[in-house]
C-alpha cells in the first residue's frame, strides 16, 4: 500500500519546497545526462567507419536503429509504471531501473577497454537502457507530484524545479561525452553517461530517505485480480527476456535481424492499438456524448503528436549527422564537437519556457490565449520553418563546401519554440480532456504518440544518407510542405475541435494549458 506518511528529516525544506524535491532533482538530473548524453552519440557511433572505431553501419540501418532505441524507451515506460504500481514500488522502480541504466551504460563502455565484443556490447547495452529508463522515468516523474499531496500553485512551482533539472542534465550531458568522444575515443564517452547514472544513484541511496514512505510499497491488489496480476507480471518478465533473446540470436546471426523492416512493423502495431484503444473508447456506452467528443479530439492531438516528432526527433539522427559530415565547426583552432549542437535544445528550453509559460497565462487574462488545435498549428508552423532553413542549408553544401552552425542554430531555436507550443499543451489538454475512466490509458496513449513519431523519425532520418546528397535539398522541402498542409489542416479544423472539446461547458478543466510540469523531456 502507497504510505503518504512522512519522515522526520523530510519537514525539511529545498528553496521552500519538500527537501525530496532535491532527491528527485538531482537523480533525475544525472539521469538525464546519462541518457542525453549517450544518445548524442548514438548515430555517430553507429554511422563511423570501423577504423575510426565506430560500427560502420550504413545511415539507413542506424536511423532504423536509432528510432527503435528511442521509441523502445517510451513504449517501456508503460509497464514499467504498471510493475511500480502493482509490483514493487516507486522507489524501488527508480533504484533498480537505475542500476539497470548504469549496467548499460557500462556495457556499452566495456569494448573500448577490451572486455566485450562491439557489436555485442552495443546491442545489449541499449536494450538494459530502455529496460532500465522505462522502470525509472514514469515513476520519479510520478513522485514528484506525491510530494504534494495538497496540489495547487506549489505543486506546479515544484515541477517548475524538477523540470530545470532535466534540462539542465540534458545540456550538460552532449557537452561532457562529445568532449570525450573527440579526446579520447568513442567508449570514453559511452563511460561517463555511465558515470552520470553511477551519481545518481549515489544520490537517490543517500537522500531516499527524504522522500518519506510515499511509493515504497505497490499500491494492493484485491484478492480477485491477484492472479491476473500474476499473470501480467510473468507476461512483461517474459517478454523481457524474449527480447534478450532475440538479441543474442541475432548477434550470433541464428536470425536475420532487419532493423529497417522492425521500425516498419512495430509503427503498424502501434497505429493497430491506437486504432483499436480509441475505438473502444469511442463505443463505451458507459460514457457521456462529451466523453467521446473529447475522445476525438484526443484522436486529433495523438496524430498530431507523432508527426511532430517525427520530425523533431531529426535532433539526434539526420540533424545530428548534418552537423558531424556538413557543418564548419572549427572555431578559433578547436574543433566543436558534433554532439555539442544536441545541448541546444534543453539550453532554449531553459531560455523560452519560463517565457512561454507567462505569454500563456497573460494571454488567457485578457482572453487572447489561443485554442489547442491552434497552439498545435502554431508548433508545426515552426517546426516547418525550422526544416525551412536546412532546406537552404541543404542547398549550399551541394558544392562540397561546409554551412556555417548558423543554420542548425536557427533550426533547434524554432524547432524548440514549436516544441513548447505543442509538448506541454498536448499532455496537459490529454489530462483534461481524458474520460475518467481512461486517464491513465490516455496518458499512456501520448506517449506511445511519441514513440510511434520517434519510429517514424527514424525511418525519415534513412533517407538522408551520404549517398543521396543531391536529393536532400528536395527532402527537407517535401518535409517543410508537409508541415505547412498540417499547420493548414489544424488552423481549419480548429473551429470544428474546438466545439468538440466542449470548452463552454467546463472551462476550468481546460485553462491550465501552461501547466509547468507538461515540460518533461
Amino acid at each position: 500500500m502507497t504510505d503518504h506518511s512522512t519522515t522526520a528529516g523530510s519537514s525539511r525544506t529545498f528553496f521552500g519546497h519538500p527537501i525530496g524535491l532535491g532527491t528527485l532533482f538531482f537523480t533525475e538530473l544525472w539521469e538525464r545526462f546519462s541518457y542525453y548524453g549517450m544518445r548524442a552519440l548514438l548515430i555517430l557511433f553507429m554511422t563511423a567507419v570501423v577504423v575510426e572505431g565506430g560500427l560502420g553501419i550504413d545511415d539507413q540501418t542506424a536511423g532504423a536503429i536509432y528510432g527503435l532505441y528511442t521509441a523502445g524507451v517510451y513504449l517501456a515506460a508503460l509497464p514499467g509504471g504498471w510493475l511500480a504500481d502493482r509490483v514493487i514500488g516507486q522507489q524501488n522502480a527508480i533504484w533498480y531501473g537505475g542500476m539497470i541504466i548504469a549496467a548499460g551504460h557500462i556495457v556499452l563502455a566495456l569494448p573500448g577497454f577490451g572486455l566485450a565484443s562491439e557489436h555485442y556490447g552495443f546491442f545489449i547495452g541499449l536494450v538494459l537502457i530502455v529496460i532500465g529508463t522505462g522502470l525509472l522515468k514514469p515513476n520519479i516523474s510520478s513522485c514528484v507530484g506525491e510530494l504534494y499531496p495538497e496540489g495547487g500553485a506549489r505543486e506546479d512551482a515544484g515541477y517548475v524545479i524538477y523540470y530545470m533539472g532535466i534540462n539542465v542534465g540534458a545540456f550538460l550531458g552532449p557537452l561532457v561525452c562529445g568532449w570525450l568522444r573527440i579526446n579520447w575515443g568513442w567508449h570514453y564517452g559511452f563511460a561517463a553517461a555511465a558515470v552520470g547514472m553511477i551519481v545518481g544513484l549515489v544520490v537517490f541511496r543517500l537522500t531516499r530517505k527524504n522522500l518519506g514512505g510515499f511509493g515504497q510499497n505497490p499500491h494492493p491488489v484485491p484478492e480477485h485480480k491477484k492472479a491476473a496480476t500474476r499473470l501480467m507480471r510473468n507476461g512483461i518478465y517474459a517478454v523481457t527476456a524474449l527480447i534478450f533473446v532475440v538479441a543474442v540470436l541475432g548477434l550470433e546471426g541464428v536470425i536475420t535481424i532487419n532493423a529497417t523492416q522492425l521500425s516498419e512493423i512495430w509503427v503498424y502495431i502501434i497505429v493497430a492499438v491506437a486504432v483499436l484503444f480509441f475505438g473502444r473508447v469511442l463505443m463505451d456506452g458507459s460514457l457521456t456524448t462529451v466523453d467521446r467528443k473529447r475522445t476525438v479530439v484526443l484522436i486529433a492531438l495523438f496524430l498530431g503528436a507523432a508527426l511532430f516528432w517525427s520530425g523533431f526527433e531529426q535532433a539526434g539522427s539526420s540533424l545530428n549527422l548534418f552537423a558531424d559530415r556538413y557543418t564548419a565547426r572549427e572555431m578559433l583552432g578547436i574543433m566543436i564537437p558534433a554532439e555539442w549542437f544536441q545541448s541546444l535544445n534543453p539550453l532554449y528550453i531553459l531560455i523560452f519556457a519560463p517565457f512561454f509559460s507567462a505569454l500563456w497565462i497573460n494571454l488567457g487574462r485578457r482572453n487572447m490565449d489561443p485554442s489547442i488545435p491552434l497552439k498545435f498549428a502554431l508548433g508545426f508552423a515552426q517546426l516547418g520553418l525550422g526544416f525551412g532553413f536546412m532546406w537552404i542549408a541543404a542547398s549550399l553544401i551541394q558544392d562540397g563546401s561546409q554551412v556555417l552552425p548558423t543554420w542548425l542554430l536557427l533550426t533547434y531555436l524554432f524547432h524548440t519554440t514549436g516544441e513548447l507550443c505543442l509538448s506541454p499543451i498536448g499532455l496537459s489538454a490529454t489530462s483534461k480532456l481524458a474520460p475518467k475512466p481512461y486517464y491513465s490509458q490516455m496518458m499512456g496513449m501520448w506517449f506511445m504518440g511519441a514513440a510511434l513519431g520517434n519510429l517514424l523519425a527514424g525511418l525519415i532520418a534513412g533517407e538522408f544518407h551520404g549517398e543521396n546528397l543531391a536529393e536532400f535539398p528536395e527532402r527537407y522541402r517535401q518535409i517543410v510542405i508537409f508541415c505547412t498542409v498540417v499547420t493548414v489542416l489544424f488552423l481549419v479544423a480548429t473551429p470544428f475541435l474546438k466545439k468538440l472539446a466542449c470548452l463552454d461547458e467546463k472551462p476550468e478543466d481546460l485553462t491550465r494549458e501552461d501547466e509547468p510540469g507538461a515540460y518533461e523531456r
